[in-house]
C-alpha cells in the first residue's frame, strides 16, 4: 500500500487541475513516492511540513531524493504546507506553478500547443 497524500497536497492538486494541468499524486519513481507529478512538464512537486526545513536529517534525505529525480530529468519544486493553508497564497502558488509548467512543456519541445494536453472538463 502506498502512502496517502496530505490534505495540503490534495488541495494543491485540485487547484492545479482547475488550471488545466494533468497532475498525478503519490507517484513512485523507483526510489520514492512523490506528492504530485506533472509528467508533461517533467515536474515533481513536494508539499512539505516544517520538518523539511528544521531537521538536518530530513534536509539530507531531500537532497538525495532530488538528486535521483534530477538524474531522471525531473525538476523538483518544494512548497511549504503554510503556503497551501493560506487561501490567497494557495491561489498565487497554483498560478505560478501552472505558468512554470507550461513554460517547461514548451521548452521540452512538445509540438502541439499546451491546451491540447489540458484535461478536458466537458
Amino acid at each position: 500500500m502506498y502512502p496517502k497524500n496530505t490534505p495540503e497536497a490534495q488541495l494543491l492538486k485540485r487547484e492545479l487541475e482547475k488550471r488545466g494541468l494533468t497532475v498525478k499524486d503519490e507517484v513512485f519513481d523507483g526510489h520514492k513516492h512523490i506528492d504530485l507529478v506533472i509528467h508533461r512538464a517533467r515536474l515533481n512537486i513536494e508539499v512539505d511540513g516544517k520538518q523539511h526545513y528544521t531537521s538536518a536529517r530530513q534536509i539530507l534525505s531531500d537532497l538525495n531524493r532530488m538528486y535521483y529525480s534530477d538524474n531522471k530529468g525531473y525538476g523538483t519544486f518544494h512548497v511549504p504546507n503554510d503556503y497551501i493553508n493560506d487561501p490567497e497564497c494557495l491561489q498565487k502558488v497554483a498560478d505560478a506553478i501552472a505558468q512554470a509548467a507550461r513554460v517547461r512543456v514548451h521548452k521540452l519541445g512538445y509540438r502541439l500547443p499546451y491546451h491540447h494536453y489540458q484535461k478536458r472538463t466537458s
